[in-house]
């Protein structure tokens, strides 16, 4: 199985904004497990997908959530023509077969869900699957990554210590604001003086942080405005449907932010 579904074909578009790229590259040389830490919306997935694709590696992609268990990372038997058949869950089949894995945001799932991934983050790089009686060695080609926002973090969901010191952590957040400029001009499809302004409005936003906002707007909802202003859309209304209106119900915070969109237009 060489797990085409999983490869990207097309480079995807990432702006490095430092050494991030020449790092993840020499931990997965050592095939060590990469833990990616920063806000919503600042190009986590989008790195590891032009890793994946740099690298020339199958990224398998789990969206990780409340409900997900063990399970659902492993296989589970399940009924068909034929009977009970066993089937691979994501993690099983890159390590089986050598992909990358990828975990999004890996503090929303069930504790017994991330004890699973540690006998695959240290020198053993195995998978037990309990329900088999088979312990899976993994592919030499297989590399654990994670995922998760520090800033959403509480006692009750966050990773243990155990979990996070067998990672290597490289970490995120919005890029300067040239270069973020350079990202929204290039994903939005506007002209450079508009995803400038943008970038301005989202600065002003990340201001109110902890005034009113868990978070201000991240570079994707920058990009979301602007491509509804590649669109047509006043600037000003684009920023409203894109930014204001998903960051707060808040009524003040939200004049808040309207000024500094008036501001800066």
């Amino acid at each position: 199985m060489e797990l085409r579904e999983y490869r990207i074909e097309r480079e995807p578009y990432y702006r490095a904004s430092g050494d991030e790229v020449a790092l993840f590259e020499a931990a997965y040389a050592s095939r060590m497990p990469v833990m990616l830490k920063g806000p919503t919306g600042c190009g986590k997935t989008r790195f590891i997908e032009h890793m994946a694709w740099r690298l020339g590696k199958p990224l398998i992609t789990v969206a990780c959530n409340e409900d997900m268990t063990a399970a659902d990372l492993v296989g589970r038997h399940l009924l068909d023509a034929e009977g009970t058949v066993w089937h691979d869950g994501p993690l099983t089949r890159a390590v089986r077969h050598g992909a990358i894995c990828y975990l999004d945001e890996i503090v929303e799932a069930r504790q017994d869900a991330t004890v699973i991934i540690h006998p695959l983050t240290d020198e053993r790089r195995l998978l037990p699957i309990e329900k088999r009686n088979e312990l899976v060695v993994a592919h030499p080609d297989f590399q654990l990554v994670i995922a998760y926002n520090p800033g959403y973090q509480s006692v009750v969901k966050d990773l243990k210590e155990s979990t996070k010191q067998r990672f290597g952590a490289l970490d995120f957040t919005y890029p300067p604001a040239s270069v973020e400029a350079e990202i929204v001009a290039h994903e939005a499809g506007v002209e450079p003086t508009v995803a400038r302004r943008l970038v301005q409005i989202g600065e002003r936003s990340r201001n109110l942080r902890g005034r009113g906002l868990d978070e201000g707007a991240s570079t994707r909802m920058l990009i979301h405005a602007g491509r509804l202003a590649a669109r047509g859309v006043a600037l000003e209304a684009a920023c409203r449907m894109a930014l204001v209106l998903p960051l707060t119900d808040d009524a003040d915070v939200r004049d808040a932010l309207s000024a500094a969109i008036t501001a800066c237009l």
